[in-house]
């Protein structure tokens, strides 16, 4: 037996640190890269099972990280402490979107923007509706949760966007919600509300940029999909 456990213990040692030298030559699949993540908050234990476990449970390592706490503790195996690991993942890469976005025109790259989207609301259980206010150069002033609501309801308040965009000296804004039910577009109401504010910003020269929806992984514009009627393309000038 105590062979046996030792054999198991280099086996467990042998195959972390070739665990690391994959990630050093970039090619560990997304199970193997969470395996990784989860070793250093859980050092003990084989997490090769747990590991496993969640990219079944939630799909992928977007859903994971972007998931509530309160989602992955419930899982069996993973503490608060290893869930509050992956969460401080989860921020350190909301917070480094949020600054690339502070320091240029948000549409030069439109991958991080579309990135920091599904980051901030992507996996959450219940609809939120965060409003993005941009400068003169078209770079993030703020990023505002305008509310939070129920699975498939979240409230808009047009007179406090336009408030809020005149405290900024804001240029323009773009709206963003959610749907926790995957493939879900954006309903009637979300379209009459998008119509209403940006009616409400264009007398003071605000701009509605777009209306983005995350749902299943996936950023949707309301602009793209021809939803609007009236709404500004302010790329034009790019």
């Amino acid at each position: 037996m105590e062979n046996q456990n030792k054999k198991d213990l280099s086996f467990h040692v042998g195959h972390r640190e070739r665990l690391r030298q994959k990630f050093l030559d970039g090619h560990l699949a997304d199970y193997e890269l969470l395996e990784l993540l989860l070793s250093f908050a859980i050092p003990r234990r084989d997490v090769r099972p747990l590991a496993r476990g969640l990219m079944q449970k939630f799909g992928g390592l977007y859903p994971i990280i972007t998931a509530p706490i309160e989602q992955l503790t419930d899982y069996p195996g993973l503490g608060r402490n290893t869930a509050i690991f992956i969460k401080s993942i989860h921020k350190i890469m909301l917070n480094s979107y949020k600054c690339d976005l502070g320091k240029q025109k948000i549409f030069h790259n439109d991958k991080n923007l579309t990135n920091y989207c599904i980051l901030l609301v992507g996996g959450k259980p219940f609809e939120e509706f965060h409003i993005l206010y941009l400068g003169d150069n078209y770079q993030l002033l703020a990023d505002d949760l305008h509310s939070r609501g129920t699975i498939d309801w979240a409230a808009v308040y047009p007179r406090e966007i336009l408030k809020r965009a005149l405290e900024l000296n804001a240029q323009s804004v773009l709206m963003l919600h959610n749907h926790p039910t995957p493939n879900v577009t954006f309903s009637e109401q979300d379209i009459a509300v998008t119509e209403e504010v940006e009616k409400l910003l264009l007398p003071v020269g605000i701009r509605l940029h777009d209306h983005y929806l995350v749902t299943g992984g996936i950023v949707y514009s309301a602009r793209n999909m021809f939803l609007l009627k009236q709404i500004n393309d302010v790329t034009d000038n790019f």
